[in-house]
């Protein structure tokens, strides 16, 4: 590795009042903002309360930042003094699969609790998660890093097939790029599923997230610079892809069996209820459904939801009403 190279290069941001905020960070958030509304909309559409989406991303968002930086300094072999440490962390250091794995364990807990179908949550959050990796690899491209091997062909040379590292002075191939644009267009065709199928069975989302997700990883991995592959004796990362991967095609077609089953058919129901979000979902017992247009079930069977009362107008003081008068 070039070192003089690597020591001019500075991280890009912006600096308030004295203090830098890498450019990185902005765009992690704005993956996480992204996902924010793109599941709390998926949410509503599939008959559940924002409400709920709420509880879900106000507890397992935390759980999965934490995850995401323990599984990194796990398998880079960080001393634990240094895993929290300021300096630490605003070097960076977050691995995706840590989150995964966190974020599931959170949601697992949560939907237990609050009796709610693991699944029919999950084909909503998958997408958002999706988008929020997709704009997040754009954060390792503003660091440059995570990057895939060396191109000595100059034909080959230029975005997006290859990237300029300025840090080792070299073009390497884009893999930030390959996996933003996989993980893009899945998180699109899985919300497009998500917004326009109610029919049975909950789950395919989920199952295909961590196909989708498990392949491009299992097969990048292996051909990245290897410092950016976590694990020096065993590659950790590729070894959680391989099992996202079978995991997912596992769940996918468990999920898929057991409806036909049950139900006759592989989507939807030759025996009922062909729909697998019939049935309102809200954070609590006493919420009431109301009519939303953004609610497809409402549109199916209108008949189980309620008008929104109007907004009762504020009784006025007698001061406004004497104001009032003397006008």
């Amino acid at each position: 590795m070039n070192t003089s190279s690597l020591l001019a290069f500075e991280q890009p941001g912006i600096t308030i009042f004295g203090f830098k905020i890498y450019a990185y960070a902005l765009i992690i958030v704005f993956g996480m903002i992204s996902a924010f509304f793109v599941i709390s909309a998926l949410f509503r559409r599939r008959n559940m309360s924002t409400d709920l989406f709420l509880t879900y991303f106000c507890i397992s968002l935390p759980i999965a930042i934490l995850t995401t930086r323990i599984f990194y300094c796990i398998t880079d072999g960080m001393p634990i003094s240094d895993w929290f440490s300021i300096a630490s962390i605003r070097e960076g250091g977050l691995s995706i699969i840590g989150g995964i794995i966190g974020g599931t364990a959170s949601v697992v807990v949560i939907s237990i609790v609050k009796k709610v179908n693991f699944f029919r949550v999950g084909d909503c959050i998958v997408v958002g998660l999706l988008l929020a990796q997709a704009i997040g690899r754009w954060g390792n491209f503003a660091n440059q890093e995570v990057y895939g091997g060396l191109v000595t062909n100059e034909s080959l040379q230029f975005f997006p097939i290859a990237v300029y590292i300025e840090k080792v002075g070299s073009w390497h191939y884009a893999f930030f790029f390959y996996e933003s644009l996989v993980t893009f267009t899945a998180s699109v065709l899985m919300f497009i599923n998500a917004w326009k199928n109610p029919n049975k069975p909950n789950g395919v989302n989920t199952a295909l997230y961590f196909v989708v997700y498990g392949l491009t990883r299992s097969i990048m991995e292996p051909l990245r610079d290897p410092q950016y592959i976590l694990g020096t004796g065993v590659q950790w990362s590729f070894v959680f892809s391989l099992v996202l991967l079978i995991g997912g095609l596992a769940l996918l077609f468990t999920v898929l069996y057991l409806n036909k089953r049950k139900e006759g058919k592989l989507f939807g129901s030759a025996k009922g209820e062909p729909y697998g979000i019939a049935d309102y979902i809200g954070d609590n017992k006493t919420e009431v459904p109301y009519l939303d247009k953004w609610n497809m079930m409402c549109k199916i069977y209108p008949e189980k939801y309620t008008e929104k009362p109007p907004k009762e107008k504020t009784k006025k003081t007698d001061s406004e009403e004497k104001t009032e008068s003397e006008k």
